[in-house]
C-alpha cells in the first residue's frame, strides 16, 4: 500500500534544491535531510533495505524527523513486516499527531496485518473519534469490523493438529497447490524447482521465472496408508515454463491447470486441459473461449458432477478485481476435451469489491471453500466456506477460523470425500523450515461438507473382457435432477462415481452398441462412509436374445401402478431405444412366491403392461415392443430370504 509515498514522496519528489527541502520538512538538520534524499533514490529504485539504513542513520541525527518515519513505515508496509511498520509509525504520532492525521488509521491497519488485533482496534477507534469523515467512514467500519472478528475468533481456537506429508513429498523446494482424488489415492501438486540446483543450494535466491520454473509432481498413495516418493508428472505437461495451480477430476482421468505466457494464449494467465493416458497425460488444450479470454483466468476447479468447473477471472462485469467465475460443460468433443459455456460470476454472496482466489468446489457439489481478502478475517487473504441451498443460491461465506488462518495469507486448501481431511501449504510452520511445505489435518466438524462415497470399477466388453470407454449417469430417482455426469477413461476403462450420502440414485453405464448398465444405490440413513463400493462392470453386446434386469423400477406392494421415481430409468431405456432403432424389446414381469402362482402371473403380466405403456405414451411404436409377465416361475435369487424375493421382484427386458 502506496499510502504515504502518494503524498508525500511525490510532492517531496519534486523539490529540486536542498533549500527547497530544507523549506518543507520537519528537520534542518542537513545531514539528516541528506540522507532521506538518498534514501528516496534508494527507494525508487527498490533497494529497500539500502533505504532503510539510510532512513534509521537520518533518524539518529534528528530524532524528530516525522516524514523518515512515514517513509520507513512505508517501506516497511511493502515488506510485509507489519509490526515495525506500526512501531515506526507510532513513533511520528508520537511526535505530532495532527501532521499526517491518517498515520493513525495505518496504525490501526498495520496492527491488524500483524496480529494485534486489540491494538488494531484502538487506534482505528482513535482515528475515527478525531479525523475520520464522511469519505473515510466507510473504510473505517469495514476495519473495525474485521478488528472485531479476528478477535473473537482468536478467543475460539479450534484444535487442530498439521501433520506433514512427509520428506517423500516435502523437500527445500517449495510445495503447494496440493489436489487430490476422490478416493484419496493420487495427489498431484506444484513445485517451485530451481533451474539451477547447484546455485539454488549456494545461495538464497528470488523466486522470480529467472532462477525458478514451475512443474508438476505426483505421488500415490501406499498399501500402508503412506505417500510415496514424488515423481514429474507422466506425459506431455511439463515444460521449462510454468503450470501451477492445477485441479483434478474427482476419478483422476481429467486436469485442469493454469499456464501463462505461452504462444497459443488468450491472455496474461489461460486455462488447459490434459487428461490421462497410457503414456501419462495428454498434450495440453487451452479451453478457449468463453472460459478463456484476452484477461487473466487461473485457479480452476472441476466438480465431482462431471459438469462444472470454476475458476477465477479479472474480466469486465465482476464486482471486484479478481472473482471466481463458474461455466458448464455442453458437450465434449472427439478428442474427449470439454467444451465449456454458460459462464456467470457467483454473484455477492462470494465475490466482494477485493479479491477471491483458490476455489475449491467439494465432490458434494454443495459447499464451496475458497480465499478472500473482501470478507471479515484474520490479515490478508482468508479461507472461507460457502454452501449452496436447495434455491441453488451460495450462502454468505463463514470464515474457517484460527488456526488456519493467520495474519497472512491462505490459499490453496482441498478436501478429501469424506470431508473430514484437508489438505494446504504452508510455510514457517516447522522450526528451521522456510520453504512451503504440504500438510493434511483433520477438519472440525462445523466446516466440514456433505460427505460423499464412491463407486470404482471398470468397464469391459463382458464376452472378450476387452476395456470399453462409458459414459455414466448418476441421478436422483425422487427428483429426477443429474447428479453426475461423467467417462470412465478412454484407455483403461477405469471409472469413478460420487455418490452423496443422503440420497438414492439410479446408476447408469453405457457404450454405443452394447446393453446398459442399470444400478440403484440407497444411501438413506446412516452409512459406512468407509466403505465406498467397488464394480466392475461387464457389457453385453446388442443381439438377439440378450437380457438384462432394469433396477430402477418400482411398484408398491400389490400394485402395478408404476411409482414416480421409476421414471428415470423409463426415460433412460426410452433414450436406449431411441439411441437403437432396430431394436425390439420384450418387457417381462416377475414376482417373488409369495402369494398363489395364479395371483402373481397375473400381478407381473400387469406390472410389464404398465412399462409398456409408458413406454408407448413417449412415441416408441408399438411394433417394437412386447410384454409379458412370468410370475414367480423364474427366480434369480433364493425365496427363503428378503433379500432373496427383493431380486426376484424384477423388470426386465429382453433383445427380440
Amino acid at each position: 500500500m502506496n499510502r504515504f509515498l502518494l503524498l508525500v514522496i511525490g510532492s517531496v519528489l519534486i523539490f529540486g534544491t536542498m533549500v527547497q527541502a530544507q523549506e518543507s520538512l520537519t528537520t534542518r538538520n542537513r545531514g539528516a535531510i541528506r540522507l532521506y534524499e538518498e534514501a528516496r533514490n534508494h527507494y525508487g529504485l527498490g533497494q529497500h533495505n539500502e533505504a532503510i539504513a539510510a532512513l534509521q542513520r537520518a533518524i539518529d541525527r534528528d530524532s524528530d524527523f516525522i516524514e523518515a518515519y512515514l517513509v520507513l513505515g512505508d517501506i516497511y508496509n511493502r515488506q510485509r513486516e507489519f509490526a515495525k511498520e506500526a512501531e515506526v509509525l507510532k513513533k511520528a504520532v508520537a511526535i505530532d499527531s495532527t501532521f499526517f492525521p491518517t498515520t493513525m488509521f495505518n496504525i490501526g491497519v498495520a496492527s491488524f496485518n500483524a496480529g494485534d488485533y486489540a491494538e488494531s482496534i484502538l487506534w482505528l477507534e482513535r482515528y475515527r473519534w478525531y479525523f475520520s469523515d464522511d469519505r473515510s467512514a466507510e473504510r473505517v467500519k469495514q476495519w473495525l469490523d474485521r478488528a472485531r472478528f479476528a478477535v473473537e475468533a482468536s478467543e475460539n481456537p479450534y484444535e487442530i493438529e498439521l501433520i506433514s506429508l512427509g520428506e517423500k513429498v516435502n523437500s527445500d523446494y517449495d510445495e503447494y497447490w496440493p489436489s487430490v482424488t476422490a478416493d484419496e489415492q493420487t495427489l498431484v501438486f506444484t513445485v517451485l524447482v530451481p533451474r539451477n540446483p547447484g546455485l539454488f543450494a549456494e545461495r538464497n535466491l528470488p523466486r522470480t521465472s529467472m532462477y525458478f520454473q514451475e512443474d508438476f509432481y505426483v505421488s500415490h498413495r501406499g498399501a500402508d496408508g503412506q505417500w510415496q516418493t514424488r515423481e514429474p508428472l507422466p506425459g506431455s505437461i511439463n515444460t521449462d515454463g510454468n503450470e501451477g495451480a492445477q485441479a483434478l477430476s474427482a476419478d483422476g482421468n481429467w486436469m485442469f491447470f493454469t499456464a501463462c505466457g505461452r504462444s497459443d494464449g488468450r491472455g496474461s494467465c489461460d486455462i488447459y486441459f490434459s487428461q490421462r493416458a497410457p503414456e501419462g497425460w495428454s498434450e495440453p488444450v487451452n479451453l478457449g473461449m468463453p472460459v478463456n479470454t484476452p484477461y487473466w483466468e487461473s485457479q480452476p476447479t472441476f466438480g465431482a458432477d462431471g459438469k462444472t468447473l470454476m475458476f477465477v477471472s479479472n474480466r469486465p462485469g465482476g464486482r471486484g478485481g479478481k472473482d471466481i467465475w463458474q461455466a458448464t460443460v455442453q458437450h465434449i468433443n472427439r478428442d474427449g476435451v470439454p467444451v465449456f459455456g454458460d459462464v456467470r460470476n457467483l454473484g455477492p454472496n462470494i465475490n466482494t469489491t477485493k479479491d477471491e482466489n483458490s476455489p475449491f468446489l467439494h465432490h458434494d457439489n454443495r459447499t464451496l471453500y475458497f480465499a478472500s481478502e473482501g470478507w471479515p478475517g484474520m490479515g490478508g487473504m482468508d479461507l472461507f466456506v460457502s454452501r449452496k441451498g436447495d434455491d441453488g443460491v451460495w450462502r454468505v461465506p463463514v470464515n474457517l477460523g484460527v488456526p488456519i488462518n493467520t495474519p497472512g495469507d491462505e490459499i490453496g486448501l482441498v478436501i478429501n470425500a469424506r470431508g473430514n481431511r484437508a489438505y494446504f501449504a504452508s510455510d514457517g510452520r516447522e522450526e528451521d523450515q522456510t520453504s512451503k511445505n504440504i500438510y493434511m489435518f483433520e477438519l472440525p466438524p462445523p466446516i466440514q461438507p456433505s460427505p460423499v462415497l464412491y463407486v470404482a470399477g471398470r468397464v469391459y466388453d463382458i464376452e472378450t473382457g476387452e476395456t470399453l470407454p462409458a459414459d455414466f449417469e448418476l441421478k436422483d430417482i425422487s427428483t429426477g435432477n443429474l447428479i453426475v455426469s461423467t467417462q470412465s477413461n478412454r484407455f483403461s476403462g477405469k471409472f469413478l462415481v460420487v455418490l452423496p450420502v443422503g440420497g438414492q440414485y439410479a446408476f447408469k453405464a453405457e457404450h454405443p452398441g452394447y446393453m446398459f448398465y442399470s444400478g440403484h444405490f440407497d444411501l438413506f440413513g446412516d452409512h459406512p462412509l468407509d466403505s465406498p463400493y467397488q464394480l466392475d462392470i461387464g457389457l453385453q453386446p446388442i443381439r438377439k436374445g440378450v437380457s438384462m434386469t432394469l433396477e430402477n423400477i418400482f411398484f408398491g406392494i400389490d400394485s402395478y401402478r408404476l411409482e414416480s421415481q421409476s421414471k428415470v430409468e423409463l426415460d433412460g431405456l426410452v433414450r436406449f431405444l431411441a439411441d437403437n432403432k432396430e431394436v425390439r424389446i420384450m418387457i417381462g414381469g416377475h414376482t417373488d412366491n409369495v402369494g398363489n402362482a395364479a395371483y402373481n402371473q397375473r400381478l407381473s403380466e400387469n406390472r410389464a403392461r404398465s412399462v409398456y405403456n409408458y413406454i408407448i405414451e413417449q412415441g416408441v411404436d408399438t411394433s417394437r415392443l412386447e410384454y409379458k409377465g412370468f410370475g414367480m416361475d423364474q427366480p434369480i435369487a433364493d425365496n427363503a430370504t428378503e433379500a432373496g424375493r427383493a431380486k426376484n421382484r424384477r423388470t426386465e427386458i429382453t433383445i427380440l
